[in-house]
């Protein structure tokens, strides 16, 4: 089975310590969003406050989508990744760019503030290595200004707390029509 990763994660093996439920186990779905509606309005209204500071910081819809899609699949977050990438299309982001979002690092179809934006959110996203933190945290002021990086930081931290919610849900995603 082996240790766990991220890697493990998108696996359908559990991670040593952990044992599968037993086949007897009844499961109930359990929406957090509807069980505890204020506790999710309140993280609406910080996501709402972050859109906020973005728009007043200037930093475009599309790269906050980028961001949203690049940390939603970090996170292995489908229903998200499929509101996202909608939303990214919406505000003009381009399929292409949107296609090879995984390998950003490894293209010149990002801007060097998107590029710092996302190595911002990978960076607190995965949490790395201290090392690798002070790295990606450096580039990331070279490019963003305060009130950006702070901004950056902040949409990506409520980004990923939305996709533990969805994913802690097991929200669906639901089929074109």
């Amino acid at each position: 089975m082996g240790e766990c990763s991220y890697a493990g994660r998108h696996t359908h093996e559990l991670p040593a310590r952990r044992t599968a439920l037993s086949a007897t186990t009844t499961t109930q779905q359990i929406f957090l969003d509807k069980e505890h509606p204020a506790v999710w309005r309140a993280l609406n209204g910080l996501g709402l406050k972050a859109r906020e500071a973005a728009d007043a910081a200037g930093i475009d819809r599309r790269i906050i989508e980028l961001l949203n899609v690049r940390i939603s699949q970090i996170n292995g977050c489908a229903f998200c990744l499929d509101m996202h990438v909608r939303d990214a299309v919406e505000a003009g982001e381009s399929p292409q760019r949107l296609a090879v979002l995984q390998a950003w690092r490894e293209t010149a179809l990002f801007t060097e503030k998107e590029r710092a934006a996302l190595a911002l959110a990978e960076c607190i996203t995965e949490l790395p290595d201290h090392r690798i933190s002070e790295l990606e945290e450096g580039y990331a002021r070279q490019h963003l200004t305060a009130e950006e990086f702070s901004v950056v930081s902040w949409l990506v931290i409520t980004m990923n707390a939305f996709n533990r919610v969805s994913i802690t849900s097991h929200h669906p995603v639901r089929r074109d029509r």
